[in-house]
Protein backbone atom coordinates (compact mmCIF):
# COMPACT_ATOMS: atom_id res chain seq x y z
CA UNK A 1 0.00 0.00 0.00
CA UNK A 2 1.28 3.47 -0.88
CA UNK A 3 1.82 5.96 1.94
CA UNK A 4 0.44 9.43 1.13
CA UNK A 5 2.12 12.38 2.85
CA UNK A 6 0.72 15.92 2.62
CA UNK A 7 2.87 18.99 3.32
CA UNK A 8 1.04 22.30 3.31
CA UNK A 9 1.50 25.87 4.47
CA UNK A 10 1.28 29.36 3.04
CA UNK A 11 3.04 30.53 -0.10
CA UNK A 12 6.71 30.96 0.84
CA UNK A 13 6.42 28.88 4.01
CA UNK A 14 9.15 26.43 2.97
CA UNK A 15 6.82 23.50 2.30
CA UNK A 16 8.41 22.68 -1.06
CA UNK A 17 11.91 22.76 0.43
CA UNK A 18 10.76 20.50 3.26
CA UNK A 19 9.04 18.09 0.85
CA UNK A 20 12.16 17.89 -1.33
CA UNK A 21 14.34 17.24 1.73
CA UNK A 22 12.05 14.45 2.89
CA UNK A 23 12.08 12.71 -0.49
CA UNK A 24 15.88 13.09 -0.70
CA UNK A 25 16.25 11.44 2.71
CA UNK A 26 14.33 8.35 1.62
CA UNK A 27 15.78 5.31 -0.08
CA UNK A 28 16.34 5.80 -3.84
CA UNK A 29 13.07 5.18 -5.66
CA UNK A 30 11.05 4.90 -2.46
CA UNK A 31 9.18 8.19 -2.89
CA UNK A 32 7.67 10.42 -5.56
CA UNK A 33 7.16 14.16 -5.07
CA UNK A 34 4.03 15.78 -6.50
CA UNK A 35 3.11 19.47 -6.59
CA UNK A 36 -0.49 20.58 -6.23
CA UNK A 37 0.26 23.27 -8.82
CA UNK A 38 -0.05 20.69 -11.60
CA UNK A 39 -3.72 20.34 -10.68
CA UNK A 40 -4.58 23.97 -11.35
CA UNK A 41 -7.62 24.20 -13.57
CA UNK A 42 -6.82 24.80 -17.24
CA UNK A 43 -7.31 28.53 -16.75
CA UNK A 44 -6.03 29.56 -20.18
CA UNK A 45 -8.89 27.60 -21.75
CA UNK A 46 -11.56 29.48 -19.80
CA UNK A 47 -13.63 32.02 -21.81
CA UNK A 48 -12.36 35.55 -21.28
CA UNK A 49 -9.44 34.41 -19.11
CA UNK A 50 -7.35 37.33 -17.81
CA UNK A 51 -4.30 36.28 -15.76
CA UNK A 52 -4.18 39.69 -14.09
CA UNK A 53 -7.73 39.28 -12.76
CA UNK A 54 -7.90 35.52 -12.17
CA UNK A 55 -7.78 34.44 -8.52
CA UNK A 56 -5.15 31.69 -8.44
CA UNK A 57 -5.38 31.56 -4.63
CA UNK A 58 -9.04 30.52 -4.47
CA UNK A 59 -9.88 26.88 -3.97
CA UNK A 60 -11.87 26.97 -7.22
CA UNK A 61 -8.59 27.47 -9.09
CA UNK A 62 -7.70 23.85 -8.26
CA UNK A 63 -9.02 20.72 -9.92
CA UNK A 64 -9.32 18.82 -6.67
CA UNK A 65 -11.84 16.36 -8.11
CA UNK A 66 -9.21 15.06 -10.55
CA UNK A 67 -6.45 15.30 -7.96
CA UNK A 68 -8.47 13.31 -5.42
CA UNK A 69 -9.29 10.64 -7.98
CA UNK A 70 -5.69 10.31 -9.12
CA UNK A 71 -4.20 10.20 -5.62
CA UNK A 72 -6.74 7.52 -4.72
CA UNK A 73 -5.54 5.52 -7.73
CA UNK A 74 -1.90 5.89 -6.67
CA UNK A 75 -2.74 4.88 -3.12
CA UNK A 76 -4.38 1.75 -4.51
CA UNK A 77 -1.20 0.93 -6.43
CA UNK A 78 -2.24 2.05 -9.90
CA UNK A 79 -0.34 4.47 -12.15
CA UNK A 80 -1.95 7.70 -13.35
CA UNK A 81 -1.46 10.25 -16.13
CA UNK A 82 -1.13 13.44 -14.12
CA UNK A 83 -1.62 16.84 -15.75
CA UNK A 84 1.33 19.17 -16.27
CA UNK A 85 0.63 22.87 -15.71
CA UNK A 86 2.54 25.74 -17.31
CA UNK A 87 3.11 28.82 -15.16
CA UNK A 88 3.93 30.75 -18.33
CA UNK A 89 0.71 30.03 -20.27
CA UNK A 90 -1.52 29.42 -17.21
CA UNK A 91 -2.80 26.29 -18.92
CA UNK A 92 -2.21 22.58 -19.06
CA UNK A 93 0.41 21.18 -21.37
CA UNK A 94 -0.70 18.90 -24.19
CA UNK A 95 1.30 16.08 -22.60
CA UNK A 96 0.83 14.40 -19.22
CA UNK A 97 3.23 12.97 -16.65
CA UNK A 98 2.95 9.28 -15.93
CA UNK A 99 3.24 8.72 -12.20
CA UNK A 100 3.90 5.21 -11.00
CA UNK A 101 2.92 4.17 -7.49
CA UNK A 102 5.78 4.11 -4.99
CA UNK A 103 6.18 3.27 -1.33
CA UNK A 104 5.45 6.92 -0.56
CA UNK A 105 3.87 9.81 -2.44
CA UNK A 106 4.75 13.24 -1.00
CA UNK A 107 2.29 15.96 -2.04
CA UNK A 108 3.00 19.63 -1.38
CA UNK A 109 0.76 22.64 -1.95
CA UNK A 110 -1.17 25.45 -0.28
CA UNK A 111 -4.55 23.72 -0.60
CA UNK A 112 -3.70 20.04 -0.19
CA UNK A 113 -5.59 19.86 3.13
CA UNK A 114 -8.32 22.35 2.25
CA UNK A 115 -10.77 19.89 0.67
CA UNK A 116 -12.18 17.24 3.05
CA UNK A 117 -12.22 14.47 0.43
CA UNK A 118 -8.60 15.16 -0.45
CA UNK A 119 -7.43 15.54 3.14
CA UNK A 120 -9.01 12.20 4.04
CA UNK A 121 -6.68 10.34 1.68
CA UNK A 122 -3.42 11.23 3.44
CA UNK A 123 -1.74 9.02 6.01
CA UNK A 124 0.53 11.80 7.31
CA UNK A 125 -0.51 15.46 7.25
CA UNK A 126 1.95 18.28 7.95
CA UNK A 127 1.42 22.05 8.24
CA UNK A 128 4.48 24.31 7.92
CA UNK A 129 3.98 27.36 10.11
CA UNK A 130 6.11 30.31 9.00
CA UNK A 131 5.65 33.98 10.02
CA UNK A 132 3.66 35.98 7.46
CA UNK A 133 6.41 38.56 6.92
CA UNK A 134 8.98 35.86 6.07
CA UNK A 135 6.52 34.18 3.70
CA UNK A 136 5.84 37.47 1.93
CA UNK A 137 9.51 38.40 1.55
CA UNK A 138 10.33 34.96 0.15
CA UNK A 139 7.48 35.24 -2.35
CA UNK A 140 8.50 38.77 -3.33
CA UNK A 141 12.08 37.70 -4.04
CA UNK A 142 11.09 34.47 -5.80
CA UNK A 143 8.57 36.05 -8.15
CA UNK A 144 10.95 38.84 -9.14
CA UNK A 145 13.93 36.55 -9.68
CA UNK A 146 12.34 33.39 -11.06
CA UNK A 147 9.20 34.74 -12.74
CA UNK A 148 10.51 38.15 -13.81
CA UNK A 149 7.63 40.02 -12.18
CA UNK A 150 7.69 43.57 -10.87
CA UNK A 151 7.59 44.25 -7.15
CA UNK A 152 4.35 46.23 -7.58
CA UNK A 153 2.59 43.30 -9.27
CA UNK A 154 3.71 40.87 -6.55
CA UNK A 155 2.54 43.20 -3.77
CA UNK A 156 -0.79 43.83 -5.52
CA UNK A 157 -1.50 40.11 -5.96
CA UNK A 158 -0.48 39.38 -2.38
CA UNK A 159 -2.92 41.93 -1.00
CA UNK A 160 -5.78 41.08 -3.38
CA UNK A 161 -5.71 37.29 -3.41
CA UNK A 162 -2.73 35.62 -1.69
CA UNK A 163 -3.33 36.88 1.85
CA UNK A 164 -7.14 36.51 1.70
CA UNK A 165 -6.75 33.03 0.19
CA UNK A 166 -4.33 32.02 2.93
CA UNK A 167 -6.66 33.24 5.66
CA UNK A 168 -9.73 31.60 4.09
CA UNK A 169 -8.36 28.25 2.86
CA UNK A 170 -4.80 27.48 3.99
CA UNK A 171 -4.64 28.60 7.61
CA UNK A 172 -7.85 26.73 8.61
CA UNK A 173 -6.29 23.52 7.22
CA UNK A 174 -3.87 23.59 10.14
CA UNK A 175 -6.66 21.89 12.13
CA UNK A 176 -6.53 18.89 9.79
CA UNK A 177 -2.75 18.41 10.20
CA UNK A 178 -1.31 15.64 12.34
CA UNK A 179 1.40 17.99 13.51
CA UNK A 180 2.74 21.48 12.83
CA UNK A 181 6.35 22.19 11.86
CA UNK A 182 7.51 25.67 12.85
CA UNK A 183 9.89 27.35 10.41
CA UNK A 184 11.54 29.95 12.62
CA UNK A 185 14.75 30.16 10.59
CA UNK A 186 13.93 33.61 9.19
CA UNK A 187 15.98 32.65 6.11
CA UNK A 188 14.49 34.70 3.31
CA UNK A 189 16.80 33.88 0.40
CA UNK A 190 18.10 30.40 1.11
CA UNK A 191 17.29 27.71 3.63
CA UNK A 192 20.60 26.12 4.61
CA UNK A 193 20.94 22.37 4.99
CA UNK A 194 21.09 22.46 8.79
CA UNK A 195 17.87 24.48 8.92
CA UNK A 196 16.14 22.03 6.59
CA UNK A 197 17.24 19.12 8.76
CA UNK A 198 15.79 20.84 11.81
CA UNK A 199 12.51 21.37 9.98
CA UNK A 200 12.42 17.75 8.81
CA UNK A 201 13.31 16.24 12.18
CA UNK A 202 9.69 15.59 13.31
CA UNK A 203 9.04 13.77 10.03
CA UNK A 204 12.17 11.63 10.21
CA UNK A 205 11.04 9.94 13.42
CA UNK A 206 7.43 9.40 12.39
CA UNK A 207 6.68 5.64 12.65
CA UNK A 208 5.28 5.48 9.11
CA UNK A 209 8.20 7.39 7.58
CA UNK A 210 11.22 6.02 9.47
CA UNK A 211 11.25 2.66 7.62
CA UNK A 212 11.50 4.50 4.26
CA UNK A 213 14.59 6.52 5.15
CA UNK A 214 17.94 5.74 3.60
CA UNK A 215 19.42 5.94 7.08
CA UNK A 216 16.62 5.50 9.62
CA UNK A 217 16.68 8.08 12.39
CA UNK A 218 17.59 6.93 15.86
CA UNK A 219 14.55 6.38 18.11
Amino acid sequence: MTLLIAITGGSGSGKTTLAEALVAAMRPGAAVLLSEDDWYVDAAALPGFDPAAFDFDHLDARDHALMTAQLAELKAGRAVEAPVYSMETHGREAFTRRVEPAEAIVVEGVHVLSTPELAALYDVKVFVDTPADIRFIRRLLRDQIERKRTADSVVSQYLKTVRPGHERFTEPARAAADFVVADSTAAVRLVDSEAVLRLAAPLMVHPLIRPLLAEPAAP
